[in-house]
């Protein structure tokens, strides 16, 4: 069983399936980085120096400066501003991985299947096949192919 197991790993896809997985983790956490620390900010600026993640509503009725004070003390909270981020860090990701893809299907070789034009017709009176460019049916003798 263990031979068995041992097989599966290595002849499986279970190798490339972890660093995919190990890569996608990494980039999502790229993509976070990105959205966080360079995307929030500007448009934080731009909406009167709002600091999206600094957005909460308390849910014990304290008013709390931060997000910090908030978690220091433990208190519940609505945490809309993280909520928002990790919402464009979702599209962004979203977006990356689609133009990915499409970049990846642009590159896989694509097979093209050419139908052949027809060499043979059905003769009307007797069903059986002929060539294309016959007069006559060589089964039954009908001219009107």
């Amino acid at each position: 069983m263990l031979k068995e197991f041992r097989d599966f790993l290595i002849k499986g896809n279970v190798v490339d399936m972890a660093v995919g997985f190990i890569f996608g983790a990494a980039f999502a956490t790229l993509i976070k980085s990105l959205v966080t620390n360079v995307i929030m900010p500007p448009i934080g600026l731009l909406l009167g120096r709002v600091d999206f993640s600094q957005l909460f509503i308390s849910l014990d009725g304290n008013s709390y400066a931060t997000l910090a004070e908030l978690e220091k003390a433990g208190a519940p909270a609505i945490k809309l501003g993280l909520f928002v981020n990790d919402t464009i860090s979702f599209v962004i990701l979203g977006f990356v991985m689609f133009m990915f893809i499409k970049s990846y299907n642009k590159l896989k070789k694509e097979e093209v299947v050419e139908e052949k034009a027809p060499t043979t017709k059905v003769c009307s009176e007797c069903a059986m096949e002929i060539p294309i460019a016959a007069k006559k049916c060589g089964h039954c003798g009908n001219t009107a192919v």
